[in-house]
């Protein structure tokens, strides 16, 4: 464990305070505030402060659920008070979400680096294609039932867990492939991830117990002076990147993030290969 010394714990919290506002703005641009922003900023921050390889990443990924439970629960009441959120689906996928949640934050225990790397690189991947060639993938014209709607379930609560995401991607990705219109698709996503950063918080802190070169006044894998100022720091400059995406046309907003998303995609594939 790092020195908890006033000056570290001082450098950390302004860093993070600097790193939160980024965040903020980003999220406000790109119209998300899950790990898909929070993790790779996060992984830069801990990286210059020197937070050891082989326990940065999991940190990251810890950290990032932790930061997404109270605006998972704020969006999830918001969507549902106008009845936009598919309250079904979120009952199939209740069980199999968590029980994902819950492997994924086993696997994080023993799992290398990489594997978190390259569980973030697929996913961001395939969203950051979609979101650039502007396609409209469709699979099926509506969910399915029984063992494969588990299945999806499972699916998202593993990887998310992984990504350190509130599973909005991954949502977002299923639904649409199965002909549900995009105001419910975002409304059941904040839903889902309610179902994952609960558990999955829990579970990195677990996971990350008694691991030593976490960050200071760590619990587990969640940085819980990240977590204090990453919150009401991102909450305070949302405003400035939700006044630029207004100025931007719905399609500049999807290049734009999805450039974004290859930009991290293609940091994290230099980091695996050197």
């Amino acid at each position: 464990m790092f020195g908890l010394s006033i000056y570290e714990i001082a450098m950390l919290a302004v860093a993070l305070l600097i790193a939160g506002g980024v965040t903020g703005v980003l999220a406000g641009l790109f119209g998300v505030g899950g790990g898909a922003i929070i993790v790779p900023v996060l992984y830069e921050l801990f990286r210059i402060m020197g937070v050891p390889e082989d326990v940065r990443m999991a940190t990251c990924v810890g950290t990032s659920l932790a930061v997404i439970i109270p605006t998972s629960i704020r969006s999830f009441r918001a969507h549902n008070a106008r009845g936009a959120a598919d309250l079904s689906v979120l009952k199939a996928w209740a069980a199999p979400i968590v029980v994902g949640v819950l492997m994924g934050a086993a696997i994080a225990r023993y799992a290398p680096p990489a594997l978190f790397k390259l569980v973030f690189v697929c996913i961001a991947a395939v969203s950051a294609v979609r979101l650039l060639g502007g396609f409209a993938w469709r699979i099926a014209d509506d969910l399915p039932r029984g063992p494969l709607m588990a299945l999806y379930g499972w699916i998202v609560g593993i990887l998310s867990a992984l990504m350190g995401i509130g599973g909005g991607q991954l949502t977002n990705l299923i639904m649409m492939f199965h002909n549900r219109p995009i105001h419910q698709t975002v409304a059941t996503s904040s839903g889902v991830g309610m179902l994952i950063a609960l558990p999955g918080t829990l579970g990195y802190m677990i996971a990350g117990w008694d691991k030593v070169g976490l960050p200071p006044l760590s619990l587990g894998f969640v940085s819980l002076i990240g977590v204090a100022l990453f919150i009401p720091a991102s909450v305070a400059t949302a405003p400035l990147g939700v006044r630029v995406a207004h100025a931007l046309t719905k399609r500049k907003l999807e290049l734009a993030f999805g450039a974004f998303l290859l930009i991290v995609c293609l940091r994290f594939v230099v980091s695996l290969l050197g």
